[in-house]
């Protein structure tokens, strides 16, 4: 076992059942023009972790362990986008328009794709979810069956949203989850460390969190 010097105490991890999963790490959130600063958002914020998300990444890369990449997105005739998504307030863009980085949020649309810094290499898996939820409508559960995985750390935007939707999913179905504090992040400083409390609360109620640091000195420690 690893153990990760973690909040509110240490996360230990199996090497052989231990899966990376980077939430959505696509240009429409992260890039400036994309659909998340279209809305009004500071992609700067979401842009800050890149480094975190590259060196999480290449502790995973290094050990030959899983990783699996999710993009949030839609078919082009939004047919898997429900109005209850959709037809939110009023803003400039919704999903499906034409925005800089083409459609929003569709499939194989520039802005769609997953920025370069995070982007995936041959055999890591890429998610496609019509969801806030890695797990709903989507052949994740399977792929992890198959890998034997038991223990599930997490990267990826928005802490508040689609990372701690796919954290509960997971906890739901038994993973244990540790997500990395600086390899996540909300276009609001609030919202993430609402989001992080929440995951950390009542003995881990949901999982652990612990800084990239923290996990890479654990895997030097135990595996050197």
């Amino acid at each position: 076992m690893i153990t990760v010097d973690a909040a509110p105490f240490p996360y230990a991890f199996p090497p052989d059942r231990v899966a990376l999963i980077v939430i959505d790490m696509q240009r429409d959130f992260v890039e400036p023009g994309g659909f998340g600063e279209t809305l009004g958002n500071d992609v700067a914020r979401l842009q800050a972790i890149l480094p975190g998300v590259a060196g999480l990444l290449k502790v995973f890369r290094d050990n030959g362990w899983p990783v699996i990449h999710t993009r949030e997105g839609h078919r082009p005739d939004l047919s898997d986008c429900p109005p209850a998504k959709r037809l939110r307030g009023e803003p400039t863009l919704r999903i499906g328009d034409a925005g800089p980085m083409g459609r929003v949020l569709i499939h194989g649309e520039p802005g769609h794709g997953i920025v370069e810094e995070c982007a995936p290499v041959d055999g890591e898996h890429v998610i496609d979810k019509p969801g806030k939820g890695a797990f709903y409508a989507t052949e994740l559960g399977d792929i992890l069956a198959r890998h034997g995985i038991t223990h599930l750390v997490f990267a990826g935007v928005t802490t508040e949203v689609c990372v701690q939707t796919t954290m509960r999913e997971a906890n739901d179905r038994g993973f244990e989850n540790l997500l990395i504090e600086d390899a996540t992040e909300s276009y609001f400083a609030e919202f993430k460390a609402a989001a992080m409390a929440m995951i950390r609360a009542q003995g881990a109620i949901v999982g652990w969190t612990a800084p990239l640091a923290n996990l890479q000195a654990a895997v030097t420690r135990e595996l050197a």
